[in-house]
């Protein structure tokens, strides 16, 4: 069966209405288009859990701190339509800012974050996850999706997410699906098109950082774990901007890795004029 196409709220709302009357369940994925295996993954999950998979693209103006960054976000409707097609995709919900924010974006959820969003991303990109919260927030009121699929490479974002899911007693259920990597280790993301091919072949080293810091976590301070990988990744026209432990639940930084049960390594890095995020679970216990 062809994928049915929506661009209007009251489309997708009257379909989802009528498949939910039948008892079926909704799986959904919230994505910015240039989709990639990455992508694939959530939605292929999604399929084996719900009875009905939706994936929206909506590049998000509310959530870039650059104009110059939303301007050169892909755009590929046509390729991401046969992809989802050929990955069994029930619905692609393609809806115009107007339809997203039909009174315009000044209206926020209230949402008790708790200082999760002023930490890393959040520190070098202010409001960037008020404008993911404004939007998640806006697609979960549209769809009312039994589950909600999101990736680990966000991993603040889908913390976030989570937070807001619980503060609003939203009823979904979040998902969280493992990162898409390259044979080499590249973490899957639709940034990566913009990468020149000799920023590409050596971002590989993110991910060499990230493995040798759950190697070394036992056996290393934090410190020098930190000064190890932020040396390391400042190769040639790459530009890390951080390398941090930090709790799992509370993003706080980690101290002492034996007085947490869960920790994370996450990393920024420009690579050439792209920026890249990659993380890893250390520890999980």
């Amino acid at each position: 069966m062809t994928i049915r196409v929506y661009e209007s709220v009251e489309e997708i709302q009257t379909f989802i209405s009528q498949e939910k009357a039948k008892g079926k369940s909704v799986g959904f994925t919230p994505t910015m288009g240039a989709l990639h295996e990455g992508h694939m993954s959530l939605v292929r999950r999604s399929n084996r859990e719900n009875d009905i998979s939706v994936v929206s693209i909506f590049v998000n103006p509310t959530q870039f701190n650059e104009q110059t960054d939303l301007a050169k976000y892909p755009r590929t409707f046509k390729a991401d339509k046969k992809l989802l097609d050929e990955n069994n995709c029930d619905v692609l919900f393609f809806p115009s800012v107007k339809e997203i924010y039909p009174k315009g974006t000044g209206h926020r959820p209230k949402v008790k974050l708790k200082g999760l969003d002023q930490k890393l991303e959040g520190a070098f990109r202010p409001g960037h996850f008020d404008g993911v919260v404004q939007v998640v927030h806006r697609f979960l009121d549209i769809v009312k999706p039994n589950r909600l699929y999101m990736g680990q490479k966000d991993f603040q974002q889908f913390t976030i997410i989570d937070r807001m899911i619980e503060d609003l007693k939203m009823p979904v259920e979040l998902v969280v699906c493992p990162i898409g990597r390259s044979n080499a280790g590249l973490a899957l993301s639709s940034r990566n098109a913009r990468l020149k091919r000799q920023h590409k072949e050596r971002a590989v080293i993110i991910h060499q950082c990230l493995l040798w810091t759950k190697r070394h976590l036992e056996s290393h301070t934090i410190e020098e774990i930190i000064n190890y990988s932020m040396t390391r990744l400042a190769i040639q026209d790459f530009n890390p901007e951080y390398f941090l432990l930090v709790d799992g639940y509370s993003l706080s930084e980690v101290k002492n890795v034996n007085k947490h049960k869960y920790i994370v390594a996450l990393t920024a890095v420009w690579a050439g004029e792209v920026r890249l995020i990659d993380n890893m679970i250390v520890k999980k216990v």
